[in-house]
């Protein structure tokens, strides 16, 4: 039987990772599972987190899948260190991926964090980059209304931009030479980021290297799957229309079918 991977979210931002795990896994069957009944996690305590993400994950290795991408910097940062040993099937954030990639990247060893509240505050980007090369300074900015304005489409309106001077200004002041997108909402606002930060700033899109990582480890696994119709399956916890409507910013094409479920865990 063919075996899914499983991606999973506290909304509709975990849709730029299935996005890029469509780009380089076109023949692989995915799963998305959006919890929009607690969106948003990043205000929530750990304790709450991880009992979410618990409840995410069993309701994933229901469906079969063979592996499960959690597509949240919230979870990533607070709940995955704490859970990852008690499953079996390989579990990939978007912590490690991104902070390798900017350290990689950057060339005065400076590098900027943007994300949510939880994130920031969980200093998760910090201590992955300190760990690879301790002589990076790290300056790390909540930006919490970026994900309302993605929400609502504000992509390019003057007052994003006003925001994003606003929350940008540590980051300019220690002239990082990179900056890690923090939130799986915030590539779509790297036009707005690179016209605040100017053109010579290097934005680390996790997607990309987490869409890597999951290809590395099913190639190692020989879990790799060459679907000639891949199926892509969309459940959610709440607001079924809501993400439909959504999700074509995130994906760059619609989402006919989105299933709304209970998660009796």
């Amino acid at each position: 039987m063919s075996r899914a991977i499983g991606v999973f979210d506290s909304g509709v931002g975990g849709l730029t990772v299935v996005k890029e795990l469509i780009h380089q896994l076109p023949r692989e069957n995915i799963v998305y599972f959006g919890d929009t009944a607690r969106v948003p996690y990043g205000i929530k305590s750990q304790e709450t987190i991880v009992r979410f993400s618990i409840e995410n994950i069993l309701f994933l290795l229901k469906q079969e899948v063979k592996l499960i991408c959690v597509a949240c910097n919230t979870v990533s940062s607070i709940a995955l260190p704490v859970i990852r040993n008690h499953f079996k099937v390989p579990l990939v954030g978007v912590i490690s991926p991104g902070a390798r990639e900017a350290v990689y990247a950057t060339k005065n060893k400076r590098i900027g964090v943007i994300g949510t509240k939880a994130t920031i505050a969980s200093k998760a980007y910090e201590s992955e980059i300190k760990a690879i090369s301790p002589d990076i300074k790290v300056v790390s900015c909540a930006c919490p209304l970026f994900v309302p304005f993605v929400e609502e489409g504000w992509i390019n309106e003057r007052a994003v931009f006003d925001v994003a001077k606003r929350y940008l200004q540590p980051l300019k002041v220690a002239s990082v030479d990179t900056i890690i997108l923090g939130c799986t909402h915030y590539p779509l606002l790297k036009t707005v980021i690179k016209k605040v930060m100017g053109g010579g700033v290097t934005l680390i899109d996790s997607a990309k290297q987490v869409a890597t990582e999951v290809k590395q480890i099913l190639n190692r696994e020989e879990l790799l799957e060459f679907n000639p119709g891949p199926r892509r399956d969309f459940y959610v916890s709440d607001g079924p229309a809501w993400f439909s409507g959504l999700a074509k910013r995130f994906l760059g094409h619609s989402v006919k079918k989105v299933t709304k479920v209970s998660l009796n865990v």
